[in-house]
């Protein structure tokens, strides 16, 4: 643990990788999804709204629920932004359905995806609002040919003749992750930055440099990373660190962002009602970790600890434990009057 309680990074990507390895070995690995269509379309809106609003997009929550579950406009906000949302679900849908198919043999990334995760994502609203300076060669999928003005932090992105080639060591990079899976988000997090530094395309680098870091991570048997409009700053900021050669900050940032898409999302929803899964995988709006977590330690919840004395629990007991706490609160105070 460090000064503050939080649990050091290594001890973060060991969390990390035993939850990775608790899915794949006693719960049948990430659902593919064909399988699990609620999970991946709960994880498919989430990061559509988060991704684009860190690159500005103004769409509230409810506005893109309504985008994307009912192709419903709700609003009053530029079409481009209402574009820029679907071009981004469908990047992500994309990258669900593939980084959840092929076999072992399969590369985890080629040029054709890094291609295709691009076009994708910026076709819709790039028919809209293409790009002031883009010549006709760098549409959705082609590499600039324009060179950048250097990053705010001084980091200066490769004349754009050197792309072609440094793109291509960035995917003999990337097929090269490790199988170690505690060294998979500072891998990753190295290559999301490396990406962001090349900066191949004239717009849409950082959406599409996260949608590439989350086939990385599928492919890997890992769940996707939201990276939360909250954290935008601090994401940022780790990039920028990133830049000068420390990706420990941002592949903490990856870590917890997958470790919470896993319990929120994943683990509920293939745990099945008996089995027992980390009480932090239980929690909703109307029981949070630590209500569930004192009620363990009361005895009113039941749970057992794991051997490394975390609190375990189940669907079913939880139910039960709801049930037994609205009771106890609907139940009238006797009267001493009588």
């Amino acid at each position: 643990m460090n000064r503050r309680g939080r649990p050091t990074r290594e001890a973060l990507y060991g969390q990390l990788a035993d939850q990775v390895a608790e899915v794949r070995e006693r719960l049948g690995g990430l659902p593919s999804p064909q399988e699990a269509e609620g999970i991946w379309g709960d994880i498919w809106v989430q990061e559509a709204h988060n991704s684009t609003a860190i690159e500005g997009n103004t769409l509230v929550l409810r506005e893109v629920e309504a985008l994307l579950g009912e192709g419903r406009v709700v609003g009053n906000k530029e079409l481009a932004q209402y574009m820029e949302v679907l071009g981004y679900a469908d990047a992500a849908k994309w990258v669900y359905a593939e980084g959840r198919s092929g076999g072992a043999s399969r590369s985890l990334i080629s040029m054709r995806d890094v291609r295709e995760i691009h076009t994708l994502a910026m076709r819709q609203v790039w028919d809209v609002m293409p790009h002031p300076a883009a010549g006709l060669d760098e549409g959705p999928g082609s590499f600039r040919r324009h060179d950048i003005r250097p990053f705010p932090g001084g980091m200066r992105p490769p004349d754009w003749t050197d792309v072609q080639p440094q793109m291509s060591d960035w995917i003999k990079d990337a097929n090269r992750l490790s199988r170690n899976d505690t060294a998979v988000p500072e891998e990753i997090a190295r290559l999301h930055a490396r990406f962001e530094q090349i900066h191949p395309f004239l717009d849409g680098n950082g959406r599409a440099g996260r949608l590439m870091m989350n086939l990385l991570l599928l492919r890997r048997e890992f769940p996707p990373a939201i990276i939360r409009k909250r954290d935008r700053a601090r994401y940022l900021a780790s990039l920028r660190k990133a830049d000068a050669g420390d990706v420990g900050p941002l592949a903490e940032l990856i870590a917890r962002a997958a470790m919470d898409v896993l319990l929120r999302f994943v683990v509920p929803a293939v745990a099945g009602p008996a089995r027992l899964v980390p009480i932090a995988s239980l929690a909703d709006k109307d029981l949070s970790i630590r209500a569930l977590r004192a009620a363990a330690e009361r005895g009113r919840l039941k749970a057992q600890r794991d051997d490394q004395g975390k609190w375990r629990s189940t669907k079913a007991w939880v139910a039960l434990y709801r049930e037994d706490r609205h009771k106890r609160v609907e139940s009238p105070s006797p009267d001493h009057r009588t």
